[in-house]
């Protein structure tokens, strides 16, 4: 555990990972460990020759992109990036929203064999509609600034509705096997397994590949629609290669010497010199980081703050005024406009400087980054 404590639930759903016949050394809890479906997000499991659907879960590939400029903030007024997010919204689709027309095709992951696909190819069509949009709940567009007062562009997003029913379909199809092979793993722990010595292993792994492809295809997408935007407002802006990364997926790796499957469900990986994205709350700071390779964390740390607080419970609770003046005191465009999007409020989450503390021997700090404004799902 790379924090000083867990709610029992995440506590529980680790042992039951612990207890799976295939677990191979340590379960990994990562700084921003919260109860999940299943599995603990936040968790690392590296199992000998099999895997989980729901140890991955339901938002294949869901994961960050960040893209640095050459603009200073200080350079932008509170009216042109107030113009720049509206034209944000109008490029892209938020929450349940779609592309109403197909998009180019092009655009969709290259180098897989959608004819062997049983779910992404018969959702391959609707998956087009899909591409460059934002998706609900955590996810978010952000604008940035940076120590040194570059602007940079986050987005947090993932393969929507297609992981989705990739995730179902094989889990599903793994519970029936387990009951068919009178599996000893507890069918209440939503842990079912394919082993890789049957076909449906190898036949999730590729259409999960398929989704990690398309989620990062997603975030590229939007991340041109969101230049396109600014570009409306501001000239002569340069961008850097994007960064990007997964924090849900599984992976063949090597590691103590074996090849394993790693089920990341909430983490990302952290192979020495290996960039990453650790991002904050819509009112906390965000992190570029630089993986150190720590063995025991299997290469791995946090994928961003953690939850504190379940969403029915903040909606409840929180007080709206008090959440909004938060925000507005650092002057940022945020997202709170009603006592229905305090789900998303920054006191659901943990405190994001004390879960980058607990994991200095898992990354190092590169960029430290602000919100500027903020577009939530």
């Amino acid at each position: 555990m790379w924090l000083d404590e867990a709610e029992e639930g995440a506590i529980t759903q680790a042992r039951n990972l612990a207890n799976l016949p295939f677990a191979y050394r340590h379960v990994c809890l990562m700084p921003d460990t919260h109860e999940g479906y299943g599995m603990p997000i936040g968790g690392v499991l590296a199992t000998d020759g099999v895997i989980i659907p729901n140890a991955v879960g339901v938002d294949i590939g869901c994961g960050m992109c960040a893209v640095k400029t050459n603009i200073f903030a200080a350079d932008i007024s509170v009216n042109q990036l107030k113009t720049i997010m509206s034209g944000i919204r109008e490029l892209v689709p938020v929450g349940f929203d779609h592309h109403t027309k197909r998009q180019d095709e092009t655009l969709m992951p290259e180098g897989f064999n959608i004819d062997k696909m049983h779910v992404v190819k018969h959702q391959y069509i609707a998956a087009t509609k899909q591409v460059g949009t934002l998706g609900g709940g955590n996810h978010f567009i952000e604008i940035q600034r940076d120590t040194d007062g570059f602007v940079w562009i986050m987005i947090h997003s993932g393969s929507r509705n297609l992981g989705k029913q990739v995730a179902d379909y094989y889990n599903k199809k793994a519970k029936i096997l387990n009951e068919l092979w009178f599996s000893s793993v507890d069918t209440k722990a939503d842990l079912a397994f394919l082993p890789f010595k049957t076909d449906e292993a190898h036949q999730y792994y590729n259409e999960m590949r398929y989704c990690v492809a398309f989620a990062f295809a997603n975030r590229k997408l939007m991340m041109e629609n969101i230049q396109n935007a600014v570009f409306s407002v501001l000239q002569n802006v340069e961008y850097e290669p994007i960064i990007n990364i997964a924090h849900n997926y599984a992976a063949w790796e090597n590691h103590f010497g074996k090849n394993l499957v790693i089920h990341r469900k909430g983490a990302t990986s952290a192979r020495a010199g290996e960039i990453g994205i650790i991002p904050g709350s819509q009112g906390t700071k965000s992190y570029i980081v630089e993986g150190l390779g720590n063995e025991e964390s299997f290469m791995s740390c946090s994928h961003g703050a953690g939850r504190v607080m379940g969403r029915k419970a903040a909606i409840r609770t929180l007080n709206l005024a008090d959440e909004q003046r938060k925000l507005d005191e650092q002057g940022i465009i945020h997202a709170i406009r009603t006592q229905q999007d305090l789900d998303e409020a920054s006191s659901c989450y943990k405190d994001i400087s004390q879960v980058m503390a607990f994991q200095s021997d898992l990354v190092k700090i590169l960029v430290e980054l602000s919100p500027m404004a903020v577009i939530k799902g």
